[in-house]
């Protein structure tokens, strides 16, 4: 059975190991080691908070195959952009200029600099090995972050966005760096990727400080400005599929698009149902129970200290739901725990 489960202290080996297997574009999961400690440690504290406000941590989340005990996946919620450093972004603004004289009416295209200190959560990190993808394991990792937030909606803002990774050629060029971060950095782009996460002022200290004239940009830049990567292209449209649109902001570095939702608007946080397990889990005859409804490969999580989340059937009557065993025993729940249900379907 897989598992998403929130990071533990013990982890950060298997997570190292982990995200090493992260390739370039991967931006949150560009860093060293003593950062994913503190990154660990930061989430380990976020996750036993008594006081829930969006303050800015990382809340970090491990998917295991409980067969082997390996990890296979990590994703990520940072309650609030701007909480530790500011968020920055191009936003696109779209200026109409006419003269009478010639008798043209044009439309302007810029990039302006954007920071933010007090922005929305943002969703990340999501990393999964190559031989689990196509198989639902995305979707239960990306959805089980969901959540969490529909159970602790009073630790995130109000608004929640995702930064997708940009368009890179089949070479691994970034069409969107070359025509401009390379101009004013004079790193490489994966270095520059890199260093983000680390510390963020040397975009403060670089980036220019005038809007950018799309006019004056290679045409390969401009059709790479909010295209996703291939490999990325998939979760955009569960993404999509939740209620996130696009925004007028990209990404500094690759022009990937910023998507935002509603937090409590997202789908499957409105879906998130929080019931009581029956007595009848477990026993021989739980799907079968007059006047309930069966979801499915639903996700089910704990309401317990330590969030852990499985997918399997559930059928709900009347606020009281029944579990397979096997699903309890792996979540650490007993008749009449509390558990949260997510009713969408997700095969």
């Amino acid at each position: 059975m897989l598992i998403v489960r929130e990071v533990g202290l013990d982890d950060l080996d298997a997570l190292w190991d982990l995200i090493g297997q992260a390739n370039t574009g991967m931006t949150s999961l560009k860093i060293d080691k003593e950062q994913l400690a503190d990154r660990i440690e930061r989430s380990h504290f976020a996750f036993r908070r008594l006081t829930e406000r969006a303050e800015g941590a990382p809340y970090v989340f491990v998917m295991q195959d409980l067969e082997t005990g390996r990890l296979i996946g990590t994703s990520c919620i940072f309650s609030k952009t701007g909480g530790f450093e500011p968020f920055y972004a191009y936003r696109i603004v779209t200026e109409s200029t006419h003269c009478e004289l010639l008798n043209q009416t044009h439309e302007i295209h810029s990039l302006h600099l954007i920071k933010t200190h007090n922005g929305p959560t943002e969703i990340g990190s999501l990393f999964l090995l190559p031989e689990y993808r196509g198989k639902g394991c995305g979707k239960l990792l990306s959805m089980s972050r969901f959540a969490y937030i529909a159970a602790h909606q009073k630790r995130f803002a109000s608004q929640t966005i995702a930064e997708m990774r940009g368009f890179l050629t089949p070479e691994g060029d970034c069409p969107f760096w070359e025509a401009i971060g390379s101009h004013f950095f004079k790193i490489d782009f994966p270095r520059a990727d890199s260093l983000s996460m680390i510390d963020k002022q040397f975009i403060e200290d670089l980036m220019p400080r005038y809007p950018i004239y799309l006019d004056l940009l290679p045409a390969e830049a401009v059709a790479a400005m909010g295209k996703v990567h291939d490999q990325t292209k998939p979760a955009l449209a569960m993404l999509e599929s939740q209620g996130f649109v696009r925004t007028d902001q990209i990404d500094i570095f690759d022009g990937g698009p910023v998507v935002q939702c509603a937090t409590k608007s997202i789908s499957a946080v409105k879906d998130m149902e929080q019931v009581v397990v029956s007595q009848e889990s477990g026993s021989p005859n739980w799907r079968t129970q007059p006047g309930g409804l069966l979801y499915p490969r639903a996700v089910v999580t704990t309401s317990q200290s330590q969030f852990v989340a499985v997918q399997c059937d559930a059928m709900i009557v009347d606020k009281v739901v029944s579990l397979e065993l096997s699903a309890m025993r792996t979540l650490g729940v007993q008749h009449n725990d509390r558990v949260w249900v997510m009713k969408q379907l997700l095969a």
